[in-house]
């Protein structure tokens, strides 16, 4: 794998132990990096779901200022409708379920947004077309 293209997105989260847990439980990914920054004094932590080489990095901080609100989030795709009505159904008994679930159109797929401990939106989605457009664009 390369680190070309796209590679990131940073979050200030305020209690990164939690933010972990949600993002392995609702997006399946993992820690594989981890350190205390001696610059901010702040653990960063570096979370992947192993598909490709995208990570989310979590930046300890004492506020969030600005969470990604639902049209400004997070996407993730799974496996299933089945997956996203149980995800819906443990986010609905955790209190973190904002919308869903929802019927989109064959391209938006079958979504929700999820609420992550400091506020950011996860979308969680079923039949989205992200890969197939990225196909055909490739194509020649």
């Amino acid at each position: 794998m390369s680190d070309l293209g796209f590679t990131h997105i940073a979050l200030p989260a305020t209690q990164v132990d939690k933010s972990i847990a949600f993002y392995a439980k609702y997006a399946h990914m993992k820690v594989i990096h981890r350190r205390t920054d001696p610059t901010i004094q702040s653990d960063v932590v570096w979370l992947s779901d192993l598909t490709r080489p995208f990570i989310i990095v979590l930046i300890e901080r004492s506020e969030v200022d600005a969470p990604l609100l639902p049209i400004a989030h997070l996407g993730i795709g799974v496996a299933s409708r089945e997956e996203v009505n149980q995800l819906c159904q443990e986010a609905r008994l955790e209190g973190v379920l904002i919308n869903g679930p929802n019927e989109g159109d064959s391209t938006v797929g079958y979504w929700a947004f999820l609420k992550d401990p400091d506020g950011h939106t996860l979308e969680v989605s079923y039949g989205q077309e992200v890969g197939f457009a990225v196909q055909q664009a490739i194509q020649p």
